[in-house]
């Protein structure tokens, strides 16, 4: 007998959350960093209603675990002016706060003239979707390592178990909130979590839980795609941090950066 898969990570009931069994995380029963980011996006980015402001910066705080049980979200305006809004969301639990965000918003204007240098960098191509048993599950991750030129099946995250270049293609196939079109703000919020996991991930293995993440974007990402590239990992008596740039097909558009705290036990999906 086959068990049918839930619409969506989330169902929406007023200001709150009704997470899916698709919601739960690696470390428990507990609700995904990932899926957290993504409903804060969600609150801040419903906050805003001048659409000609942008979302350039999320910075979302995990102050602890979230049970897999509803959320129920709240924002408020720190501080709006002509070119900027900053917002605040909070994320509660039995009236507990588990997660807390602050995005910033800023107007888009005239691109400057001349050439700025950044660090060259290039993903593996986006892999073709699956056709067999990987149709039935709500989202695709790619991890590139060992081999740089072609990605493990999906969720197979062995291949960054190296002490080399890491890279990885996000794709969620199910909507976050059932009956609500997944923006690409939030698409991104999701994404963010996973610098994480990409950037701590080596040769023993995820030996790291995150305790925050921050989100910097140029432009909103284009497509269903969502790519990271490993920068940078430093990690000193159990506290770490690591830097992913963020991409979709056009480019790069970011940054993500996480902190972490040594802590083991992690267990990801079998390869599907």
């Amino acid at each position: 007998m086959t068990t049918q898969r839930p619409p969506a990570f989330f169902t929406a009931d007023g200001d709150g959350f009704n997470p899916s069994i698709m919601a739960q995380g690696p470390w428990g029963s507990t609700i995904a960093g990932n899926f957290v980011g993504g409903i804060l996006g969600h609150v801040v980015e419903n906050a805003v209603t001048d659409r000609g402001l942008t979302p350039a910066r999320l910075t979302v705080d995990l102050l602890r675990p979230a049970a897999l049980a509803p959320l129920r979200g709240r924002s408020s305006i720190v501080r709006q002016g002509r070119r900027l809004v900053l917002v605040e969301a909070e994320l509660l639990q039995s009236d507990t706060v588990v997660a807390r965000a602050t995005a910033l918003f800023l107007r888009r204007g005239e691109q400057p003239s001349g050439e700025v240098w950044t660090t060259p960098l290039a993903m593996p191509p986006i892999p073709l979707a699956p056709t067999g048993p990987s149709v039935g599950v709500p989202l695709l991750i790619w991890a590139y390592g060992r081999n740089g030129h072609a990605a493990g099946r999906s969720f197979d995250l062995t291949e960054w178990q190296h002490d080399g270049p890491k890279f990885v293609w996000v794709r969620d196939l199910v909507p976050l909130i059932a009956g609500v079109p997944t923006t690409p703000f939030v698409r991104a919020s999701m994404a963010g979590d996973v610098a994480s996991s990409l950037t701590h991930y080596g040769t023993a293995g995820l030996n790291y839980i995150n305790a925050d993440y921050t989100l910097t974007m140029s432009r909103l990402p284009e497509g269903e795609d969502i790519g990271l590239a490993a920068l940078t990992y430093t990690g000193d008596d159990g506290v770490g941090t690591g830097t992913a740039a963020l991409f979709d097909h056009r480019g790069q558009i970011g940054t993500a950066t996480a902190t972490t705290l040594a802590n083991t036990g992690f267990s990801p999906p079998t390869s599907r």
